[in-house]
């Protein structure tokens, strides 16, 4: 799974790496090193008038637009790759294509045996960029919520030892593909969230602290 994340880098230098539009103004998010569910993502969305990429807040933590309250009794931060064309929760965003990529320096996962946290991400110098899918709801006031998940896989050799999920990360040539950019198929989108390569990242332990996102710091 993936329940915490963190994204500290600059927007400037996020804005060349991902080829991001100059159409677009630079959304209003402070650097974090500690992001929980409930709180704000940086995500990469197609624009459909341009057909650029597009940097949008979304909560983390998607709310179906079928759903009566922002507040659901299940949990919508992660959703499995196995499933995910089926679950109710995610199936509305998948067929319509609402495909997105979630921007992050790395995540964090507890070790079950001595629940020690790990920070997680690709090597040094290479941001995290995870499947996510995307969803608006609107409330009866007029309220529009936008907000994602983080699609999940099983664990590769890198992460098995602490747990037996991980976020589906893509590759650079891979977002193209996920965002709509090129035409692709639902098998050959599916084929996207497998495990990532374990030799393309690197994991080590941090302090305990980590656990209360009060503690937002490097």
């Amino acid at each position: 799974m993936c329940g915490r994340a963190r994204l500290a880098n600059d927007y400037s230098e996020i804005k060349i790496r991902l080829k991001l539009s100059t159409l677009f103004a630079a959304p209003n998010l402070k650097p974090s090193w500690n992001i929980a569910p409930t709180e704000d993502m940086l995500c990469i969305v197609r624009d459909a008038k341009s057909g650029a990429r597009k940097p949008v807040k979304m909560r983390w933590g998607l709310i179906p637009a079928w759903a009566k309250e922002p507040k659901l009794k299940f949990t919508t931060f992660n959703a499995r790759g196995e499933g995910v064309s089926e679950t109710p929760a995610f199936r509305g965003a998948w067929r319509a294509g609402r495909r997105c990529l979630v921007v992050t320096d790395g995540f964090y996962e507890w070790r079950k045996s001595d629940k020690q946290p790990f920070a997680i991400g690709c090597l040094e110098g290479a941001l995290t960029v995870m499947a996510g899918l995307w969803d608006e709801w609107k409330s009866p006031q007029g309220e529009i919520i936008t907000s994602c998940t983080i699609i999940t896989t099983s664990a590769n050799d890198l992460l098995a030892p602490i747990h037996d999920r991980m976020p589906v990360i893509l590759a650079e040539t891979d977002w193209p593909a996920w965002l709509g950019e090129i035409p692709a198929t639902e098998a050959e989108l599916k084929a996207l969230l497998k495990p990532y390569s374990a030799e393309g990242m690197r994991l080590w332990p941090v302090d305990k602290r980590v656990g209360n996102v009060r503690n937002n710091d490097a």
